[in-house]
């Protein structure tokens, strides 16, 4: 999954602030953009393990443009970083989807192009989840 994170330059401190605009609470601070870019994944990846080990629900990532207009995040620099969901959704389980030949081909198609996915049920789990992040 793709979150979207801003990095805000503090004059005073001469830092960034490195938010996870879909995590509240999800932050760090690094003296350059890239110590920055390296350090948010492991603070991401903590994150999520704590809302696993809790059986809270994994955040589902947002368009960057739905937070650019926040004034907490007003001359923040974007970025979008990829994070592998799977580990902190639990267990997996094997089960039977009825889909029309069509459809399935149109997923294979996309999951044979576009390395995000991996695989058909990596597809299928990402829109479910994007599908499910919707209702709240």
């Amino acid at each position: 999954m793709r979150f979207p994170i801003v990095l805000l330059f503090n004059p005073e401190k001469n830092d960034y602030k490195v938010v996870v605009a879909d995590m509240p609470g999800c932050e760090c601070r690094a003296s350059t953009m890239d110590e920055a870019l390296d350090k948010v994944i492991s603070v991401i990846e903590s994150h999520l393990s704590i809302l696993a080990e809790y059986n809270e629900d994994i955040p589902v990532a947002s368009l960057f443009e739905s937070h650019v207009s926040k004034m907490e995040f007003r001359g923040g620099v974007w970025a979008v970083v990829d994070i592998d969901v799977a580990p902190y959704l639990g267990k997996s389980h094997k089960i039977n989807v009825t889909l029309p030949e069509l459809l399935i081909k149109k997923i294979d198609d996309t999951v044979s192009t576009e390395a995000t996915y991996h695989t058909r049920s990596g597809f299928l789990a990402t829109a479910a989840m994007n599908e499910l992040g919707k209702l709240k």
